[in-house]
């Protein structure tokens, strides 16, 4: 008794290449049109379990029972060796490259193989939706969900057949899609990566494909009507329509699983559609690019992504964000076409219709041919050798943690070097600056200690005041200012964090509250604590434009508690996201628009230095922390110049005003 084989189902490579188009798209070119484009895998799942579920359907009435081994070894030939090549190839390529895109790939590479990519990923508390540092592999995800669909639903499909009316499998099918969607919503709130790659918080999909198949009796044929034939084909075709437009939707990752959830359902309206008997939809879906892509939509979607990061880190030295080079995507795009494309026809194909087995003997026979035969077998052989031992060095190879972690640690372990050093004794150490929080680090060097010692030998902005005036009494230009550290106050996100070390070789005795993650609100409320506290410095740095837009109050409640009385400096921002420009133009006018604010010109001042930063382009190595603590010194110093150099030619005005009395007398 043979096996069925697979339904063959008008529109669905085509609708499989809009999936897969809307994934592509997403991820080379992010700041397009499509926001929300991940829903392209969505789109697969709901195919995914209309399908299966049909097979099956089909094969126990047909056999009386579902062949397990038949099934799980039909998908093994369909899924493993294309998956086999992406994963070797491109940790290949990783190895070659090296850096920070090794960071994590044997775990990468163990969720690749025993399809657990997705809770894998979960145990590590990777990000799908962060762009800094992004996984290699990261698109594996959905394929360990597809995949533990596969070996989970033949054996629970003969529960639900159980249920004697198509209408109630369909029903039970739909409260199970309802309760995987709710559960996700619970979880999305506090752990939105948790909730988007867990199989539990995402089977909606595949259960909504599920309630099609048992519902419409997919393993059967049935008759065409005029709704069948004009209807519904307009009814799928307005549902394509919206799918796009859900894909547009601005914002969708913080709509899950909403956003994914109407794309499900739009999806199951154009399969129901495109399926029914007559339809001129399917047909309209399988025009021949888009079945074209659609029969090679599975190997586009696993070259995509690691080539995109490979590319994008081999040209621009950056990892991929919202502001992949179009170029970059473009050739990543070509890329994926062209080696989809080959390991389709030289891989794939033949393994699906041979076998692993039989794909095994054909290699034999090559070996026994013609020269020619002969040493494409042979340069088969080794190029497969050669990536399966590139992929073991790239396992081996790569660094524990990245190189913006690492910067990240060196920060953190100079604030606590700093925060437990020997106070000098009392009466010579830092004069009477506020303390530090716990979280802050302070040092004072001896010289700030003589300076206490010796109070009137500075000014108040640091310029050496002794012989202030000439012989005739005429005002001398005073000195450069060196504000010292212990006056000032610093809270900051992870790039003030990364530069700990400089900040405190710079400016010794600085108060440092820098944390990873932060956002301007976070050092509101800060800042405030530190005012109420009655620890803010005469002079308070804030750099906290990193991690998203600057928000109008945040900054403004940050200025109050600073008060008037103090100098408020602003640190810009410099990162490949897209909203740094529009913080910087922020800070700028707020800036502009305050007395007693600066800006200190990170962007600016690191920009000629990108060999200065880790991996990310975001965080400063020590070099680069150098520079960082040299912007804000020159920028505190500016002020301290600003008033030296205004209370000078008051003085100026001053004296010049008792000459002339003196002269006129």
């Amino acid at each position: 008794m043979t096996t069925p084989t697979a339904p063959r189902y008008a529109g669905l490579d085509g609708l499989r290449a809009v999936a897969v188009l809307l994934v592509v798209i997403y991820h080379l070119f992010p700041a397009w049109f499509l926001h929300s484009g991940f829903v392209g895998v969505d789109v697969f799942f709901v195919i995914s379990g209309f399908l299966i579920t049909s097979l099956l359907l089909r094969e126990r009435p047909a056999t009386g029972r579902i062949a397990l081994r038949a099934f799980w070894t039909r998908r093994a030939r369909r899924l493993l060796p294309a998956l086999a090549l992406v994963v070797t190839v491109s940790a290949t390529l990783a190895w070659v490259i090296g850096g920070d895109v090794l960071v994590g790939l044997g775990r990468q590479v163990l969720g690749a193989a025993t399809f657990s990519y997705n809770w894998t990923s979960i145990g590590a508390g990777a990000s799908y939706f962060g762009s800094a540092e992004p996984e290699l592999l990261r698109n594996l995800w959905s394929l360990a969900v597809e995949e533990q669909f596969y070996v989970l639903w033949p054996l629970l499909l003969p529960v639900l057949l159980l249920v004697k009316r198509p209408w109630l499998r369909a029903l039970v099918a739909l409260a199970l899609a309802a309760a995987s969607a709710l559960w996700g919503f619970a979880v999305a709130g506090d752990a939105l990566t948790r909730a988007y790659y867990g199989t539990d918080t995402h089977a909606f999909g595949l259960l909504i494909g599920v309630a099609l198949a048992v519902g419409t009796g997919a393993g059967g044929r049935r008759p065409a009507t005029g709704w069948t034939r004009v209807g519904m084909p307009v009814a799928g075709a307005l549902a394509l329509v919206a799918l796009v437009a859900v894909a547009s939707v601005p914002g969708g990752a913080d709509l899950y699983p909403a956003i994914p959830l109407a794309a499900s359902l739009l999806t199951a309206v154009v399969i129901a559609a495109a399926t029914a008997p007559g339809a001129w939809l399917g047909r309209a879906l399988d025009v021949a690019p888009l079945r074209w892509i659609g029969e090679r939509s599975y190997g586009i979607y696993l070259w995509h992504w690691p080539l995109v990061v490979l590319v994008t880190l081999a040209a621009t030295g950056a990892f991929v964000d919202t502001a992949i080079p179009v170029a970059a995507g473009l050739a990543a795009g070509v890329l994926t076409l062209a080696l989809s494309a080959v390991s389709y026809r030289m891989l794939e194909q033949p393994i699906r219709r041979l076998g692993f087995a039989g794909a095994g003997r054909a290699v034999m026979a090559r070996l026994r041919s013609t020269p020619v035969r002969r040493f494409g077998a042979i340069a088969s052989l080794t190029a497969g050798l050669l990536v399966v031992g590139g992929t073991t060095a790239a396992v081996a190879a790569a660094p524990a943690v990245s190189s913006s972690e690492a910067v990240v640690e060196a920060g953190r372990q100079a604030l606590t070097a700093a925060s437990v050093a020997p106070a000098p004794p009392t009466g010579e150490g830092v004069s009477d600056a506020a303390p530090a929080p716990d979280a802050a680090a302070t040092a004072a060097p001896d010289a700030a200690a003589t300076d206490a010692a010796d109070p009137d030998r500075l000014s108040g902005d640091g310029a050496d005041d002794r012989s202030a005036t000439g012989a005739d009494g005429r005002p001398r230009p005073p000195a450069p200012a060196a504000v010292d550290g212990t006056r000032v106050t610093a809270v900051g996100d992870s790039v003030m964090l990364a530069s700990a070390a400089g900040l405190l070789a710079r400016l010794p005795g600085v108060q440092i509250d820098a944390e990873v993650s932060r956002s301007m609100w976070a050092g509101d409320t800060i800042v405030q604590q530190l005012a109420a506290q009655g620890a803010l410095r005469e002079y308070v740095v804030v750099g906290l434009g990193t991690n998203g837009p600057v928000d109008a109050q945040a900054l403004q409640q940050i200025y109050d508690a600073v008060g008037r009385d103090r100098t408020l400096v602003l640190v810009n921002a410099a990162a490949p996201r897209d909203w740094i420009p529009g913080v910087n133009s922020d800070l700028a006018a707020f800036a502009a628009t305050h007395p007693g604010v600066v800006v200190a010109d990170w962007a600016q001042a690191i920009a000629p230095h990108p060999d200065m930063l880790a991996g990310d382009r975001i965080h400063p190595g020590p070099q680069g922390g150098g520079v960082y603590a040299d912007t804000v010194a020159a920028a505190i110093d500016g002020v301290a110049n600003q008033r030296a150099e205004v209370r000078y030619q008051v003085e100026l005005i001053r004296w010049a005003a008792d000459e002339a009395l003196r002269s006129a007398g």
